[in-house]
């Protein structure tokens, strides 16, 4: 009885599913073609969970589940949601943290984290305020469908001045009318008295659907739905993460196809695609081996006395980074990016991996663009005191980018011997594996002979010194970036000494304005 209760359940859904297309096809879609996105438009076609969710988040009322699909598909088109990217937002708003994905509630719900006090009401910046919540949105419906979000307003040390009610609004229809089903629920940290009245009338705008899920919670109260492990330190928790761009806190590190043999993978159907991918190419990688004699299957120790004096690496095409990052398993080098050109010989770039401890390492690099870059090794095994060199190459035509991102993970091995990569990478504990993230610096392709000075020995504008930069030799690199530093310094300096001017002349017209009255007054007396 319990089965056919639910199979009439779930065909009721289905068919109001099914009107729900077909009225928005007659009612909505018609002389109205470019009113939204067609791509939304062809998803809601095929997506049997996305319908339901507008269904469900308006009590399965046709009509109204057919309001907010309207309103919905409207402001994807007019925000261009479906194209948004890293590259589309201006990146200082990536560089102040106030709003990342991090971390997760004690029922499994991604945490997302709005900054108060680091946002500041702006008339100027509010659409691309907007866009960057969008952003982040979109990215987590589409890295992970289904999973709901957790929101955490950090009210800690702010103030009126950062309450933007419109801002606010806009967040809560995010929930309300364009993400359905992705609200879990809405914390409020810390809340100041003198903002009760604020949030009273954002009450108003959650409406009946939604307001259980507003929560207002004190430090100690937080704790009740996120452990500490994913609580800063300000609100009690011992969660040693620190926003940071780049990269993003939750970027998708993936392990690259690698030149010369298999890759370690985290599950089967990871190394089963990678597989497929790397079946392309077989014929080819068995070609280049038995001719190429860098192509090696097991890593070698690196002898630096190899290098010329120029600097470059044994390896054709790739350059020696001059800069290493220490630490606890692995010394890095480079510290922070791998540099890229345009040209066909700027296409390499070389990571070295050094083994700092007694014991064997097992490492792996991922990437955010696997498609990209060929990695050779990804993954293997580095023996105590040995280092080892990964070439990281563009793949075909693809150019690096800034957005891309590399990940170098490592961890200590018992039986190196016996154990194989990728069940160890499967049983390893988080909290053993070192990471390190590097960026890709893109160099550009034009190549000023010489840097053109101005008059009087000046280096130029902060832009021309930062296009010259990545012309230049590593080591020349920090000088010039000192040089713009500078440069902006003076401007900023030079800015500050006319604005002290023009309130010092103020501050002269004033008193002589008074000085004028007491005179004034003064004389007035003694005519009285």
């Amino acid at each position: 009885m319990a089965e056919l209760e639910q199979h009439q359940g779930d065909q009721g859904i289905e068919d109001k599913i099914e009107k729900t297309r077909e009225r928005f096809k007659n009612e909505f879609l018609k002389d109205s073609s470019d009113k939204y996105d067609q791509r939304d438009v062809d998803r809601l076609q095929e997506d049997n969970s996305l319908v339901e969710g507008y269904l469900m988040w308006r009590l399965y009322v046709v009509d109204d589940a057919l309001k907010m699909i309207d309103e919905s598909f409207q402001w994807r088109k007019e925000y261009g949601v479906n194209d948004l990217s890293e590259s589309s937002i201006p990146r200082w708003m990536f560089e102040t943290g106030a709003v990342f994905l991090h971390g997760f509630d004690k029922e499994g719900n991604k945490l997302f984290w709005f900054k108060v006090k680091l946002h500041i009401k702006d008339a100027k910046t509010i659409i691309d305020k907007k866009k960057y919540v969008a952003f982040w949105l979109e990215r987590n419906v589409k890295k992970e469908p289904g999973m709901p979000l957790t929101v955490i307003f950090d009210m800690s040390e702010s103030g009126l001045t950062n309450i933007d009610m419109d801002f606010v609004k806009y967040v809560i229809n995010c929930f309300k009318v364009y993400y359905p089903k992705l609200l879990s629920k809405m914390i409020i940290v810390e809340m100041p008295w003198i903002m009760n009245a604020a949030w009273k009338i954002v009450k108003t705008w959650l409406g009946p659907e939604a307001i259980s899920k507003l929560k207002f919670a004190s430090r100690s109260e937080l704790q009740s739905y996120i452990d500490p492990e994913y609580l800063p330190p300000h609100m009690g928790g011992m969660d040693p993460f620190k926003y940071s761009y780049p990269p993003l806190p939750d970027d998708d590190f993936q392990t690259p196809i690698s030149d010369n043999g298999p890759i370690a993978s985290e599950d089967e159907s990871e190394s089963k695609e990678i597989e497929s991918k790397e079946s392309v190419q077989d014929s080819k990688d068995g070609l280049e081996s038995s001719f190429n004699s860098e192509v090696a299957t097991k890593p070698k120790k690196v002898n630096f006395l190899e290098d010329n004096e120029k600097g470059e690496s044994r390896i054709k095409g790739a350059r020696k980074p001059l800069t290493t990052f220490k630490g606890t398993l692995l010394d890095i080098s480079p510290a922070d990016e791998l540099s890229f050109g345009c040209g066909d010989a700027e296409k390499k770039s070389l990571i070295i991996l050094s083994n700092v401890t007694k014991n064997p390492l097992a490492f792996k690099v991922r990437t955010t663009a696997p498609e990209k870059y060929r990695v050779k090794p990804s993954s293997s095994t580095c023996e105590p005191g040995a280092s080892i060199e990964i070439v990281v190459s563009l793949h075909g035509g693809s150019q690096a980018s800034p957005q891309d991102r590399f990940l170098v993970m490592a961890a200590e091995m018992d039986n190196v011997g016996t154990q194989e990569l990728a069940q160890f990478w499967k049983e390893v504990q988080k909290p053993k594996i070192m990471e390190h993230r590097l960026r890709c610096h893109v160099v550009e392709s034009v190549k000023p002979a010489v840097m053109p000075q101005r008059e009087g020995g000046d280096l130029g504008s902060s832009k021309d010194i930062n296009i010259a930069i990545g012309h230049r030799a590593p080591n020349d690199n920090l000088l010039l970036r000192l040089a713009a530093s500078n440069s902006r310094l003076e401007q900023s300096l030079n800015t500050c000494t006319r604005v002290q001017k023009i309130l010092v002349c103020l501050v002269l017209i004033l008193l002589v304005l008074n000085l004028y009255c007491i005179r004034l007054l003064t004389t007035a007396r003694q005519l009285s």
